[in-house]
C-alpha cells in the first residue's frame, strides 16, 4: 500500500500536469481533503516538489494564505550548467546528489541506467573519507559528471 505522502505527491503532480505546470492550493484545504495534519502537506512540498526537482514552492500564509507550486520547464544545457554553476555549492549531501539525479532521469537528460551508476558513485559507502569531507567531494563529482554530460552533448550536436 503506498504511503500518504506518496498519494498526495501523486495527487499533486496530476494536478499540475492539468492546470499545464502552475498549480495553486490551500494547504488547509488539501489536508482536510487527504485527513492528515497540514504538517504532512508540508513534508511532501519540502521532500517531493523541491526546486532540485524542478519545482517552484511560493507559499502567503494566513485566513487567505495559499501555496503555489510552479513545475519549472528549463531546457536540459541551462538546466545542468544552472546546477554546475548556480546549484550546487561546495558541499552536497547524499539526498540532495539523489533528487538532482532523479530530476534528471525525469527529464531524460541521463537514461536510468546511467541515473543508478551516478547514485552508486555518489554514495556515502563509495566515498571511503572521514564524514566531514564527504558532501564535498561528492559536489565535486557531481560536477565533474554533469560537465561530462554537457561536453558530451555539444559533441553530439556537432
Amino acid at each position: 500500500m503506498a504511503r500518504l505522502s506518496d498519494i498526495i505527491e501523486d495527487f499533486l503532480k496530476v494536478l499540475l500536469e492539468e492546470s499545464n505546470g502552475e498549480l495553486e492550493i490551500q494547504r488547509n484545504e488539501l489536508a482536510d481533503y487527504f485527513e492528515c495534519a497540514p504538517s504532512q502537506i508540508n513534508y511532501v512540498l519540502a521532500t517531493r516538489f523541491s526546486l532540485d526537482r524542478g519545482y517552484y514552492i511560493e507559499s502567503r500564509r494566513g485566513g487567505g494564505g495559499y501555496i503555489r507550486i510552479i513545475h519549472l520547464d528549463i531546457e536540459d544545457d541551462d538546466y545542468i550548467l544552472d546546477l554546475i554553476t548556480n546549484r550546487i555549492g561546495a558541499k552536497l549531501s547524499q539526498q540532495e546528489a539523489y533528487n538532482i539525479i532523479d530530476r534528471m532521469e525525469e527529464k531524460e537528460i541521463v537514461t536510468p541506467r546511467e541515473a543508478v551508476l551516478m547514485k552508486y558513485a555518489l554514495q556515502d559507502k563509495a566515498i571511503a573519507l572521514p564524514s566531514s569531507l564527504k558532501d564535498n567531494i561528492r559536489a565535486g563529482i557531481l560536477k565533474s559528471m554533469l560537465t561530462a554530460i554537457l561536453a558530451f552533448q555539444s559533441s553530439d550536436n556537432e
